[in-house]
């Protein structure tokens, strides 16, 4: 797999929250509803992106895949994420919306 050139992008509505995007990809080109909730991004650094690229947090072939499929890869929070891990499963009747 060749290298995709990635921006990355910080949240100013919530700290840790990226947003990594290829350079070729306009801000403009992110889906509104992302943009709303992450705020106007904040560019951290570019840099060329491989499956086996060693990133602080995540998984590189992971962050590599959703570029290649959605055009774009979020990285939530670490605290959002236990957050989400703690809760209990919904009640069986509301199982569908997720």
């Amino acid at each position: 797999m060749s290298a995709i050139q990635v921006s990355a992008y910080r949240s100013p509505k919530k700290s840790e929250l990226y947003l990594f995007l290829p350079q070729a990809t306009k801000l403009e080109d992110v889906p509104q509803e992302l943009l709303v909730m992450f705020g106007e991004p904040e560019h951290v650094i570019d840099f060329d992106l491989t499956p086996e690229k060693k990133l602080a947090r995540e998984d590189a072939k992971t962050v590599y895949e959703s570029i290649e499929k959605k055009g774009y890869y979020v990285q939530m929070p670490p605290s959002e994420v236990e957050k989400i891990s703690d809760m209990p499963a919904p009640p069986a009747h509301l199982d569908n919306i997720f």
